[in-house]
């Protein structure tokens, strides 16, 4: 690269002074300017442009290998689905033959016992008797109705 430095631009324009002459040096001077300018340009477009050709070329490969491993899960899935199809037929045929071992034993189900009407909170029973906390909480007419003197207490003067 060439290394132009501030002494070495000034001896430029000093001799480009003498030999064009100050008359057409501002005019010459513009236009080497847009000459500059329109190669850095067209060398930016060029990098550009072998850039993004490198971009495609790694897409292209990145395409090639997906397609690649999706044709290999494809091929795997479908030897699974063979082998699944087979251990079907043979259990449905020992299904059918009888055979007790070839059968496999399932749990008997359970009903879980739950009865969904019932609100169940977020912190468990034993953490609120174990923290003090109230593990039956009341409404505030609840309360009231509660802490309220009933008839019979009333002293009738």
């Amino acid at each position: 690269m060439i290394d132009l430095g501030i002494s070495k631009l000034a001896l430029i324009g000093a001799v480009a002074l003498v030999v064009i002459g100050p008359e057409r040096l501002p005019r010459v001077a513009r236009t080497v300017g847009a000459l500059l300018g329109k190669a850095q340009r067209y060398v930016a477009d060029v990098k550009d442009e072998v850039n993004r050709s490198m971009e495609l070329e790694e897409l292209r490969k990145m395409k090639d290998g997906v397609e690649q491993s999706l044709k290999e899960a494809g091929d795997t899935m479908n030897d699974t689905a063979e082998d699944f199809e087979k251990s079907w037929d043979e259990a449905a045929q020992a299904y059918r033959t009888g055979d007790a071992e070839a059968t496999p034993s399932y749990p008997q189900y359970r009903h879980p016992k739950k009865n969904w009407r019932l609100k169940r909170t977020a912190l468990p029973t034993w953490y609120k008797a174990r923290t003090g906390r109230r593990a039956q909480v009341q409404s505030g007419a609840a309360r009231v109705a509660r802490h309220r003197p009933r008839p019979s207490q009333t002293h009738k003067v």
